[in-house]
């Protein structure tokens, strides 16, 4: 159990459980059509689509198959956020689906989350986690830096994938040496 969010409940980050995965799709959702832009709100719901089917609909399955986890925070019985770390190579991991519940937002769970992550990549024996976002998630980009996480490169995504919405958005490429001063 780590500190307060979200209603002052004690939050603790678990690993993923099927109790959860309906909170899990509701919270994939919201937070993709909070960021779509007017004028991307079909490329945003065909991104929805199918990344619930290749990626959302099945964590379990989908993070065993690549080795990776999915971790949850929960307060109570509450989802306040989500993570998933997915290996690259034997040397990097990659940050995905790091996500905070509006009523979550602006009181330390994305950095709880940020920092089990970097813990749980150590501890598997990686030597970077990567990462990458949109030009539409300010805060994120924020806290990546913040946190010690280096830009290595930027680019326009066009191809749509489970990863990416494409359709000529901005998105940054972040790293960080694990081992590093641990966040703060």
């Amino acid at each position: 159990m780590s500190g307060p969010a979200g209603g002052g409940k004690a939050t603790a980050i678990i690993h993923f459980s099927a109790q959860y995965a309906e909170d899990v799709r509701a919270l994939f959702i919201a937070i993709n059509r909070a960021l779509a832009p007017a004028d991307r709100r079909e490329t945003f719901e065909a991104y929805i689509a199918r990344s619930l089917e290749e990626e959302i609909g099945r964590i379990e399955d989908y993070y065993t198959k690549v080795g990776g986890l999915f971790r949850l925070a929960v307060a109570g019985e509450t989802l306040g956020g989500m993570y998933g770390l997915e290996p690259q190579d034997a040397a990097h991991i990659e940050l995905r689906r790091m996500y905070v519940a509006a009523n979550f937002q602006r009181r330390g769970l994305a950095r709880q989350m940020l920092r089990d992550a970097e813990r749980q990549a150590a501890f598997r024996g990686y030597e970077k986690l990567v990462l990458s976002t949109s030009e539409l998630q300010q805060a994120a980009l924020g806290l990546y830096s913040s946190a010690g996480f280096d830009l290595i490169r930027e680019e326009i995504a066009e191809t749509a994938s489970n990863k990416t919405i494409g359709g000529g958005i901005r998105r940054f490429h972040f790293e960080k040496r694990l081992g590093r001063e641990p966040m703060t």
